[in-house]
């Protein structure tokens, strides 16, 4: 069944050349109008669909094809783009840019796969005509990308941007519809530190961050036509709606897991906690900065972010991180993806300063200044863990400027064999002792059909072991 499915592609040359500022910006201006907006982000990223999901009031979910897969993405849209609302799908690095020469995975596929119009953000700083250039390389490159506007940004004054506004639509017969001066650091809604933009959760005025970008959509884009351009994309075919509780979910009583959210932690796809929710699954959100013990739940699931600028607060809060230790000990599942898999190591050291962390895995971190592991990742089980089966090939992300300073010999095994990426060593990754798995590649549930129900047969096995341990002392 076809139905109109209003959608656009914000796109670049490269990555930062402004489109996240942009795509915020477009979508509060697009509330202010009454206008729903759905947010969508290509790429393995947190913090972009953070700032898309505040801004459009609502999930911001990924449509990463290396992640998640073509047929997944295409479930995906399906379900989550209401006939009713723009879909914003803001892409990564540039247009064409994917892990091969022919582009696979590449912002410019996801388009075509979404059969999606897309508008250029080009960054204009030292560059006039050129820009033209720039433009018809990418209309040349690959006439089935559906090309059909362009965002000027950092343009430098009035007559910077006449002569780059009439050097793309006479030669590229597109139009400009937006005008971007550059913003000096006052003006600037949304500043940046080594993994991009500060997320939201860290934001002191995350709301007038909001309003400024709001502002400058007004100021500066052409709201109406993109407006326009979005709502006459193709009708979309919805007869690939994939969604609900799992035949396993329904059958059996929902489980309770918890999931640590705080400013430490805030790293988590929104498709991973609905994979647990469609199944029934009870969600508690805790928090190691400001909680005083785990609450009783059948499984953790702790999720990437920043710890180490939440690193005194985490360490301050012994209370929190012993019980964490104590369930940890009495063999709590738990699930934990890179700054999760730091937290429950036994230190992390930044700088001269050395921090406690939890201790239930015999591991001490350090920060660097430079990245330990970025990019796609392939790992294929080899040991045995909680969660997934011998011989199982997992397909995530990294990014982490960790690195171990130190590793105790102990009861713990590595689970996963790197074939690409970096993990903890390069050749390793998944640190398993008892009932915790922890190591650095972020997974995506819809890419990991198995990750959710794993989780909550391993939380089943432990509340039903809890329960027959409680029956043989009465």
């Amino acid at each position: 069944m076809n139905r109109p499915i209003p959608r656009l592609v914000l796109a670049a040359l490269r990555g930062g050349a402004g489109k996240t500022t942009i795509s915020v910006a477009l979508a509060v201006a697009m509330q202010r109008r009454g206008i729903g907006v759905v947010p969508f982000k290509k790429g393995p990223d947190y913090i972009d669909a953070a700032w898309l999901s505040l801004a459009a009031t609502g999930p911001c979910y990924n449509l990463d094809t290396f992640l998640i897969g073509r047929e997944q993405v295409i479930r995906s849209f399906s379900r989550h783009a209401p006939e009713g609302s723009v879909s914003l799908i803001e892409g990564n690095r540039g247009l064409y840019d994917g892990m091969n020469p022919e582009g696979e995975h590449s912002t410019a596929e996801l388009a075509k796969l979404l059969r999606a119009p897309v508008v250029l953000v080009v960054d204009c700083d030292k560059v006039t005509r050129t820009i033209a250039a720039m433009v018809l390389g990418c209309q040349g490159l690959d006439p089935e990308v559906d090309i059909r506007g362009v965002i000027l940004n950092r343009i430098g004054g009035s007559r910077h941007a006449a002569i780059a506004r009439r050097s793309v639509e006479d030669y590229c017969h597109v139009p400009v519809l937006g005008v971007v001066p550059r913003l000096g650091d006052v003006d600037f809604p949304f500043p940046e530190r080594h993994l991009g933009l500060i997320p939201p959760q860290e934001h002191d005025r995350a709301r007038g961050a909001l309003s400024r970008a709001g502002d400058i959509a007004e100021e500066c884009l052409d709201v109406e036509r993109l407006i326009h351009l979005a709502q006459g994309a193709p009708p979309w075919n919805v007869d690939a709606i994939q969604h609900g509780a799992t035949e396993e979910g329904i059958a059996c009583e929902p489980v309770t897991i918890g999931v640590i959210r705080d400013a430490a932690f805030q790293f988590y796809y929104h498709e991973n906690i609905e994979a647990l929710v469609d199944s029934d699954t009870r969600i508690v959100e805790i928090s190691a900065i400001e909680g005083e013990s785990m609450p009783a739940v059948d499984a953790l699931y702790i999720g990437g972010g920043f710890p180490e600028t939440q690193a005194g607060l985490l360490a301050e809060n012994e209370g929190f991180r012993r019980s964490l230790r104590d369930a940890a000990e009495n063999g709590l599942p738990i699930y934990a993806e890179c700054g999760g898999f730091i937290y429950l190591g036994e230190s992390l050291t930044i700088g001269d300063a050395h921090y406690p962390m939890v201790g239930a895995l015999p591991i001490s971190f350090g920060m660097e200044k430079r990245p330990q592991g970025h990019g796609y990742t392939v790992l294929e089980v080899e040991r045995e863990n909680p969660f997934f089966p011998i011989g199982m090939q997992l397909k995530g992300h990294e990014f982490h400027y960790c690195r171990i300073l130190s590793c105790e010999v102990g009861e713990y095994h590595l689970a996963f064999r790197v074939t690409r990426g970096t993990g903890m060593d390069g050749k390793r990754d998944g640190m398993t002792r008892k009932n915790i798995l922890a190591g650095f590649t972020h997974l995506h549930a819809l890419g990991t059909p198995q990750w959710a129900p794993a989780l909550i047969g391993a939380a089943r096995r432990y509340r039903a072991e809890r329960h027959n341990n409680a029956q043989s002392t009465i």
